[in-house]
């Protein structure tokens, strides 16, 4: 049996947090941290604005399957991605998400 294609996905969760106190965002983390894999594996990291410390960026790098790439209504209403997106809007309820892909030359 074949395995099937992938499609590398970058993902940008923009968000500003109540405060600069990075302790609330460390611990909501850890928190969030069994959603973060419904992707299969990836790569998270997570940036604080040097200016405004409020202002937090997390990128998340994974491999999504062609099939459910090509459906991507379909992932975001499912469950699994739907708690993820809670937990940061209970942190910050004006989440903003970006999806790139890498240009190809």
């Amino acid at each position: 049996m074949a395995e099937e294609k992938t499609v590398r996905r970058i993902l940008h969760f923009k968000f500003t947090m109540p405060t600069a106190e990075a302790a609330q965002l460390l611990k909501m983390l850890k928190t969030s941290k069994p959603y973060s894999t419904i992707f299969g594996e990836v790569n998270v990291r997570f940036l604080q604005n040097a200016d405004d410390r409020a202002k937090i960026l997390q990128i998340m790098e994974y491999d999504a399957p062609e099939s459910i790439e090509a459906n991507r209504q379909s992932l975001a209403s499912d469950p699994r991605v739907q708690a993820y997106l809670q937990v940061w809007r209970t942190m910050a309820p004006n989440v903003e998400v970006d999806v790139y892909q890498e240009l190809e030359g």
